[in-house]
C-alpha cells in the first residue's frame, strides 16, 4: 500500500505554489508517493497543465518551467480524489480525462530533447476537485480557526499560549496535530512548510484551526500554521515600479527598510473614509468619526480574523487591527505603480534573515496617512495580520 504523507496533499492543493517550495516537493513528496517496486532512478515533474495534444501535454512545472511531457501508450494514468492519501484510491483513467489547469505528478525520465520528458505514470487531481476542496476548507477556517501571537510554549505539555487582542487562548496540541510554518521570505500562505512545536517561538505569528471550548478561550489544535513577520509604516522615500522595490523610514525602529513587492504580494489602498474612521479608533475613541460607524465589512472582528494584531483601538477591548486587517482582505487589488513616493504605507512584512534590512511585502495598505497621524508616538495603534481573512482565508490541505 502506498501512503501519501501531508506533504503530497501540498502538490494537489497547493495551485501557484512557488519555486521557494519546489525543492521540497520533488524531494520528499514524490518520494512517498512512488511504488516501492519503482526504480529510485526515476525522475519526476510536478506542475499545471498548461496544455494537451496528441499523445502529449506542456506542462508548467512548480519552478516555472514548460515541459513537454509525452505520455506512451503503455503509461499509467491515475486519478486522485482531493485529500485522498492512498494511490489505492485511485481511478484509472486516459489523457483524454486530463485538461488545462489540472494539476499533475508524473515519474518517468528525460527526453533526448532539452525541454521533454517521457512519463511512465501520471497521477492526475482535477482542477474543479482542487477548488471544491479549497472551498470547504476556507470556510472551515473560517469557523473553526482563531490566530494570535505567541505568548508562551510549554513544550511539555504541548500547550501553546496566544494573545488575541486583550485575550489570551490556550492552544492544545497533540502528536496527530499538524505544523506548518512559513520560512524564508515566504509571502503565500500555502508557501508554509511542514513544521513542528518546537520550531514555533515567542512573539510568532500563529493561525489555529481545531475544536474549541465553549468560551472559546482553548482549542484542540488539529493544525497550527505559524511564522515571524515584521510590521512596518512610514512614508515611501524611493519607489522602482519596475523592479518592485521601494524604501521607507519604519516609524517604530527609526530603521530604513527595503520592501520587496512581488506578484504575490497584497496591495491595498484604504478609502479616505475609512482611514478617517480607524484614525478614530486609533486615538482611543469609540470607534466612530464623524458620527459613523467603523466600516470593517462586518462588523466586530472575530478571534480568527483579528490574528491577534494591533492593540484594543477603543470599544469594549476590540482588536482594531484585527477590523483593519479583515476591511483590507475585501479591498479590490492594486499594483506597485499604483503607488508613489510621499504615500503613508503600512506593510506587514517576511524576512529571511532577522538582521537584514531587506523584506518581502505580504500585504501593503496605501491611504494610511490618518492612522499613522492619529498616534502621537509616530507608531501606528494597530498594525495587519499576515493572514488574508474573510473569503481568502487559509485552507488545511496545503493552501
Amino acid at each position: 500500500m502506498v501512503k501519501l504523507s501531508g506533504i503530497f496533499r501540498m502538490f494537489v492543493l497547493g495551485v501557484g505554489l512557488t519555486s521557494l517550495m519546489t525543492g521540497v516537493l520533488l524531494d520528499n513528496v514524490v518520494a512517498l508517493a512512488q511504488a516501492p517496486s519503482a526504480a529510485p532512478s526515476m525522475a519526476r515533474q510536478i506542475g499545471t497543465v498548461k496544455a494537451i495534444s496528441g499523445a502529449s501535454m506542456t506542462l508548467t512545472t512548480d519552478a516555472g518551467q514548460q515541459v513537454v511531457i509525452s505520455v506512451a501508450d503503455a503509461a499509467r494514468i491515475l486519478q486522485l480524489a482531493p485529500g485522498s492519501t492512498d494511490l489505492k484510491t485511485a481511478q484509472a483513467i486516459t489523457l483524454a480525462d486530463i485538461a488545462a489547469g489540472d494539476r499533475v505528478l508524473v515519474t518517468g525520465k528525460a527526453g533526448e530533447d532539452v525541454g521533454t520528458f517521457a512519463a511512465s505514470r501520471v497521477i492526475l487531481m482535477k482542477s474543479g476537485d482542487i477548488a471544491q476542496k479549497h472551498e470547504l476548507e476556507q470556510a472551515d477556517w473560517q469557523k473553526r480557526g482563531s490566530g494570535g501571537i505567541v505568548s508562551a510554549i510549554d513544550a511539555g505539555t504541548g500547550v501553546l499560549t496566544v494573545s488575541v487582542g486583550v485575550k489570551k487562548i490556550q492552544v492544545n496540541t497533540s502528536s496527530s496535530t499538524r505544523f506548518r510554518h512559513y520560512v524564508g521570505d515566504s509571502v503565500k500562505f500555502e508557501d508554509a512548510v511542514p513544521s513542528t512545536l518546537a520550531q514555533i517561538q515567542p512573539g510568532d505569528q500563529l493561525r489555529v484551526r481545531g475544536v474549541k471550548s465553549e468560551d472559546g478561550l482553548s482549542v484542540q489544535a488539529e493544525e497550527v500554521v505559524s511564522g515571524s513577520f515584521k510590521n512596518l509604516a512610514g512614508v515611501i522615500a524611493t519607489l522602482n515600479v519596475t523592479d518592485g522595490m521601494l524604501t521607507l523610514k519604519d516609524l517604530a525602529t527609526k530603521k530604513v527598510m527595503t520592501v520587496k513587492v512581488t506578484a504575490n504580494s497584497s496591495v491595498r489602498a484604504l478609502p479616505p473614509e475609512a482611514a478617517a474612521r480607524f484614525a478614530a479608533r486609533a486615538r482611543g475613541g469609540a470607534g466612530t468619526a464623524g458620527g459613523g460607524q467603523v466600516a470593517s465589512g462586518g462588523g466586530a472582528a472575530s478571534d480568527h480574523g483579528s490574528g491577534g494584531m494591533g492593540s484594543p483601538g477603543g470599544g469594549a477591548g476590540r482588536p482594531a487591527g484585527g477590523d483593519l486587517s479583515q476591511m483590507v482582505s475585501r479591498l479590490p487589488a492594486g499594483a506597485v505603480s499604483d503607488l508613489k513616493v510621499g504615500d503613508a504605507v503600512m506593510i506587514v512584512a517576511s524576512q529571511a534573515d532577522p538582521g537584514s534590512a531587506t523584506v518581502t511585502a505580504v500585504t501593503l495598505l496605501s491611504g494610511v496617512e490618518p492612522i499613522l497621524a492619529a498616534t502621537p508616538s509616530g507608531t501606528p495603534a494597530m498594525t495587519l495580520s499576515p493572514w488574508n481573512v474573510g473569503g481568502a482565508s487559509p485552507d488545511g490541505g496545503g493552501q
